[in-house]
């Protein structure tokens, strides 16, 4: 009984990981057509999409989840570079401004969740950009 049980769970696994990678198979493809990439709102030097799962997301841990110009998953993290506010003796907001992608390792289970939103994302702002241009 249990090792039918565990059988189950390993193939249910084996089934959001192949899922997954198809997912981002199909997101790296999206990104690839979606040039140029948006700028993220109120970002200097990110360009990137958000990707928000509302009420689904279930780990505290990670924080801003966007999609980037590769089509990969990051976690976006503002803030202030100090170092450079101390080589050069002044705080401009722009130099001192830090932006870095990092990259998320997430559970197979939301990361088809993140991957399936973001390629909506994606493919909603292709269609907008297509519309614009009169549907050519």
């Amino acid at each position: 009984m249990a090792s039918e049980a565990l059988r189950r769970k390993a193939q249910a696994d084996a089934i959001l990981e192949r899922a997954a990678f198809q997912l981002a198979d199909l997101l790296r493809e999206a990104a690839a057509e979606l040039r140029p990439f948006p700028p993220f709102p109120n970002a200097l030097f990110t360009n990137a999409i958000e990707v928000d799962i509302g009420p689904l997301a279930n780990n505290p841990d990670v924080g801003c989840i966007v999609v980037a110009e590769d089509g990969e998953l990051y976690e976006l993290q503002m803030g202030i570079d100090h170092e450079s506010i101390e080589l050069t003796g002044s705080w401009d907001p722009v130099t001192a401004r830090k932006e870095t992608l990092k990259k998320v390792e997430l559970h197979p289970r939301d990361q088809v969740l993140y991957l399936y939103e973001a390629l909506r994302l994606v493919t909603e702002e292709l269609l907008e950009r297509e519309a614009a241009r009169g549907g050519a």
